[in-house]
């Protein structure tokens, strides 16, 4: 009896979340599919962007492209630099990062080779950029974070629902058969099961990631509570009197004596005096396109404040580390990936199944209760 009575509720909920937030959750896992290859399609999209760069001898110092960010934006007061990321490739440009006050992300592309600029992406309009700010936020700042962060909890409540509402775990083939020659209202229903089933445990991971995530602010304590790891305190650069920060090229030199093996993926531009320098690494063992090692210096000194290296994370940063491959599915490489498109995709399968399934069901109802009422009448007749 408590067994039926726990279905039901479980029944109640998935029914009505999914009624109330299947359309919203159905577009963040569409824009979450397109935004799986998103290294690859920024790539691209660069290079169209910019004219072909034939590989030479020499590239320019990082020290001159910071000198020429900083010179074609001086008539923009509003922008701030934010980080320069370098070639990728030998055919790729350096990428300068801006912010304005609003935090619209304004790249430069540089030529590696010859120091000119390339091209000026004025605004934040890149095609990548823009879905992932539907994806992560609707493109309404911080209430549409919390609107997909709370999206994000009920889409793992349908998760843990619906494998409770799973026929499977009675006859396992049951979970999993479509009868494809039967009545379409069974049809659906297989569908809608056999999708569900297929995906929960991969929707649920990155709806709890993206929750986790979107609500950072609480969530990451806690994490560092329940783990018994130590949050990392603040780091600061130590100005010293009439010296000027060191240029980028000697922290980049130093940053290569702790990793030595490693490629530097991008360097972080400092904009208060106090402000560490972070130069982000790619180690040879590592999956995850943008790096997880990197390295923090004193801007004026040099000395190595922080070393974050992926094999030997503190708990609570492993368990960070784990989110980007649990929710960005990368854990087996391109094949999980893939698998990753597609259960982006599921979200709608089971919106429009599960709404047909609710028509269903309703339409059920009104039958009855209009021959309960036709019923009536005839006995007070």
């Amino acid at each position: 009896m408590r067994s039926r009575k726990f279905r039901d509720i479980a029944f109640i909920l998935h029914r009505y979340i999914g009624l109330a937030v299947g359309l919203l959750i159905a577009f963040v896992g569409l824009t979450g599919s397109l935004l799986v290859f998103k290294p690859e399609i920024g790539q691209f999209l660069i290079a169209q962007q910019v004219r072909s760069i034939v590989p030479q001898e020499q590239m320019v110092s990082i020290d001159a492209v910071l000198k020429t960010a900083k010179s074609v934006s001086a008539n923009r007061p509003d922008l701030k630099l934010d980080g320069i990321r370098l070639p990728p490739t030998p055919d790729s440009p350096y990428e300068v990062g801006l912010f304005d006050a609003k935090f619209q992300f304004t790249r430069i592309f540089i030529h590696p080779y010859t120091g000119a600029v390339i091209y000026w992406n004025e605004s934040d309009s890149s095609f990548e950029r823009i879905v992932l700010k539907l994806h992560y936020g609707l493109l309404l700042g911080r209430n549409g974070e919390i609107i997909i962060g709370i999206s994000g909890l009920l889409l793992f409540i349908l998760c843990v629902t619906g494998l409770i509402l799973w026929p499977g775990w009675r006859k396992l083939m049951a979970g999993f058969k479509i009868k494809w020659n039967g009545h379409p209202k069974r049809v659906n229903f297989d569908i809608h099961k056999g999708a569900g089933i297929l995906t929960a445990i991969f929707l649920a991971l990155t709806a709890f990631t993206g929750f986790c995530w979107n609500f950072s602010d609480w969530s990451y304590p806690v994490i560092y509570a329940v783990t018994f790891t130590s949050q990392p305190p603040e780091l600061t650069s130590k100005p010293i009197p009439n010296q000027a920060p060191l240029k980028l090229s000697q922290l980049l030199q130093i940053s290569r004596t702790i990793f030595p093996n490693a490629a530097t993926f991008s360097v972080s531009i400092t904009s208060k005096p106090e402000d560490p320098v972070y130069i982000r690494k790619r180690q040879n063992h590592e999956i995850m396109f943008y790096g997880e090692s990197g390295v923090y210096l004193d801007q004026y000194s040099g000395k190595v404040l922080r070393v974050v290296n992926s094999l030997k994370l503190p708990l609570a940063d492993s368990v960070f580390s784990a989110f980007e491959y649990l929710h960005y599915g990368i854990f087996w490489g391109l094949s999980s990936r893939i698998l990753y498109v597609f259960v982006g995709l599921s979200p709608t399968i089971l919106l429009i199944t599960g709404f047909v399934m609710y028509r269903y069901r309703y339409r059920e109802k009104s039958v009855r209760h209009n021959q309960v009422i036709e019923l009536s009448k005839n006995r007070q007749a």
